[in-house]
């Protein structure tokens, strides 16, 4: 093969996250090739950006365009596009497998990039805690292993997959220590769910684009990082310990999505979560599937314990249940902690609020026509947090279950009674966790 002397022409497609972590790890700074597009979607209104230069490089002075996903074929043409780099999660396999038959049909090759290229590696000993699927309980069991950790007199940094979903420029290194701090970066409701808990009880917490800046200041501060991954995404540093965290709701997705099956596969844990909810048969259809996939990782059966404020709210009531929204839309949940709550608790009805939404929301429910009877709690702007809230106060329920991380009443008006509910890892599962982490040579 002759020997070419220019840049070979690649265009990543992602969800504002992975993709410019793949970016950054793989090709900037590297004159062998040109990134000449990203391509967006999952999340709304993230697409018509510029990753800018500041976070590019000198390879890109104007900065590396946004598009929408939909415009890949005329990319492709019109950029002249060699190589496709697939850079988002949560997706099933076949649909991956489509995405490669769109780029090999339009001619250039199709990539995944590994763990070994994008796994960056600390001068501090890491937990990494990933999922098979957005949704499992990754967020509580980050919560355990943080207060593990300090309990053993560990100062820890909890770096969180990214959400960078506003102005690129002002997110490349973010540092959480207080409540404040969410309001001035603008958080969206997404980036609450994830972050308040965590600045709650005390836990320094890192997030934003470019992670080996974020992974030096957060060494500079901590003895352990604690990576909080997102969606069923791959850890962006390389772990002494590694959890991964599968739903016995949705059994078999271990084996089906990616790149959650990766994860799986690289487990020193799995902790299959919310076996108190669960069928047993599902449960050990996850275990069968990690006996055959990877016999070396301890696998570990725990409660996900939901925790209702006030209870009493909910009987013989009509409950409007508010939930996750990555869980539920792309996630593909048909239910979650706040109607689990409601049912348990006696309401009389869940309420159905798709007659009743507005804007965004509305086209949230289209999207995702699994999504009945909850109401996702999307909110990734200032306009369609306005259309939650007019949807919640227009559908015709006594109470209000939000079963989101987020004290949610903080950023909208509900004009009804609302309680809320949470969620904690729990059971013998929780404590067998612990156990490992005492015992772990690198964080005894």
């Amino acid at each position: 093969m002759q020997k070419r002397s220019d840049p070979i022409r690649v265009l990543i497609m992602g969800a504002a996250g992975r993709d410019f972590h793949n970016f950054n790890c793989c090709y900037r700074g590297n004159p062998l090739y040109r990134v000449v597009a990203f391509t967006a979607t999952q999340i709304p209104d993230i697409e018509g950006r510029t990753y800018p230069p500041e976070l590019a490089g000198e390879l890109y002075p104007k900065g590396i365009p946004i598009y929408p996903e939909e415009k890949l074929e005329d990319l492709i043409a019109e950029q002249k596009v060699e190589l496709v780099v697939f850079s988002y999660s949560d997706i099933p396999h076949t649909y991956v497998m489509h995405m490669a038959s769109r780029a090999n049909a339009a001619g250039p090759n199709f990539q995944l990039i590994g763990s070994g290229q994008t796994m960056l590696r600390s001068k501090k000993p890491v937990v990494a805690v990933c999922a098979v699927r957005t949704g499992c309980g990754k967020s509580q069991t980050t919560r355990k292993v943080a207060a593990v950790l300090k309990a053993m007199g560990k100062k820890i940094a909890v770096i969180r997959h990214p959400m960078p979903y506003g102005d690129l420029t002002k997110q490349i290194c973010q540092r959480f220590a207080e409540k404040a701090d969410m309001d001035r970066y603008q958080c969206t409701i997404e980036e609450r769910e994830e972050y308040e808990l965590h600045i709650q009880n005390g836990n320094l917490l890192f997030a934003g684009i470019d992670y080996q800046k974020i992974l030096a200041a957060a060494e500079a501060e901590a003895d352990v990082i604690l990576w909080d991954g997102g969606n069923n995404d791959m850890p962006f540093f390389k772990p002494d310990l590694m959890i991964t965290v599968a739903d016995p709701h949705r059994s078999g997705h271990e084996a089906a999505y990616y790149p959650g099956e990766t994860n799986f596969r690289m487990a020193d844990v799995i902790l299959i979560n919310k076996v108190n909810t669960a069928e047993e048969q599902n449960i050990r259809s996850i275990e069968a599937n990690a006996k055959k996939m990877n016999p070396k990782a301890q696998v570990i059966r725990a409660d996900s314990a939901i925790h209702c404020a006030s209870p009493e709210l909910c009987k013989g009531k009509a409950v409007l249940a508010i939930e996750d929204g990555p869980t539920v839309t792309h996630g593909e949940m048909r239910y979650g902690a706040a109607s689990i709550a409601a049912r348990e608790h006696g309401a009389k009805t869940l309420v159905d609020p798709r007659p009743y939404a507005v804007g965004s929301i509305k086209a949230t429910f289209e999207k995702y026509p699994h999504v009945r009877e909850i109401l996702p709690a999307m909110g990734y702007g200032k306009q369609q947090i306005a259309d939650l809230e007019a949807t919640i106060n227009a559908s015709p329920c006594d109470v209000v279950a939000i079963g989101t991380p987020i004290d949610l009443t903080k950023l909208v008006k509900i004009n009804k009674p609302a309680v809320r509910v949470s969620y904690d890892l729990a059971g013998a599962g929780a404590d067998r966790l612990e156990s490992i982490l005492k015992s772990h040579p690198r964080f005894a």
